[in-house]
């Protein structure tokens, strides 16, 4: 497990591209037959990715977790990118088709990852949080969730998003996690801005053609800065920071949150205007 240190608003002002993206951007997920993880500073949270091809991926426990097992003190977010899986988490088995989220409460110590073909293998991303109560294990099948439309063709922001895990759904102690996904066409995300001081944010952008990329803005609003992300990779937010992006062309990202609340409208709005 891998530990990464973000830097503050004040630092973020003179670092260099190479240095943002050693800081915010997390570009080594998604590895057949391993299990990724990195471990952020900023609420404690953990990224990861699982791709079981032939052998099943058990989820460990980590030294700088200092845990008996992964969800001693922790929850847990999965969300299937990749081909049809499944997850066991103790005697229940679940079956994860493409965009299928599950989540996982503090307290279950065995919990196993497989694919159900290895020639099209499952890709599931993690994202985990310290949890101080204990919340049932809980399957999310997309395709019978309602989703929400935003945005307009003539802004280049047409889409849909769908929440897996928040407080109108799968209850959790502090992580909220859904998917956006962008209509043909249009290419900007989280425009116009915003900044939530009471959580921070990760992005796994998915979806990228090959050869495209996805422009993530990040920092102050009068201090922005571009992060360059390609298929699978993660964006990290602090709080202080804005969280928008403009493709080459268009793409989704998974969402996930953490911090003081669960309230999925806790924004500080920002008028496209006012950036810099």
């Amino acid at each position: 497990m891998r530990i990464l240190q973000l830097a503050d608003s004040i630092r973020f002002k003179t670092m260099t591209t190479e240095e943002l993206r050693e800081t915010f951007l997390i570009s080594d997920l998604f590895r057949p037959d391993k299990l990724s993880f990195v471990y952020i500073d900023q609420d404690r949270t953990v990224v990861g990715s699982a791709v079981p091809t032939t052998t099943p991926i058990q989820l460990p426990t980590y030294d700088a977790l200092k845990a008996r097992f992964f969800t001693e003190r922790r929850e847990l977010g999965i969300l299937n990118i990749g081909g049809a899986g499944k997850v066991s988490v103790g005697a229940q088995e679940f079956a994860l088709n493409r965009l299928d989220g599950l989540y996982v409460g503090r307290g279950n110590e065995d919990v196993h990852f497989s694919s159900v073909d290895p020639n099209r293998p499952a890709e599931f991303y993690l994202l985990s949080y310290p949890a101080h109560a204990d919340y049932p294990t809980q399957l999310v099948r997309s395709t019978e969730l309602e989703r929400t439309g935003l945005g307009a063709p003539e802004s280049a922001n047409a889409r849909e998003i769908t929440k897996l895990i928040h407080l109108e759904g799968v209850r959790s102690c502090q992580l909220v996690m859904g998917f956006t996904q962008l209509a043909s066409g249009s290419v900007w995300n989280t425009m116009p801005p915003h900044t939530h001081m009471r959580r921070s944010e990760v992005y796994l952008y998915f979806d990228i053609a090959e050869g495209e990329r996805v422009f993530h803005l990040m920092g102050p609003a009068r201090e922005t800065r571009q992060v360059v992300v390609a298929n699978k990779q993660v964006a990290v937010s602090p709080g202080w920071s804005i969280h928008a992006g403009v493709g080459t062309r268009n793409y989704a990202f998974c969402w996930g949150m953490g911090g003081e609340n669960q309230v999925y409208s806790d924004m500080d709005a920002l008028a496209i205007a006012d950036l810099l």
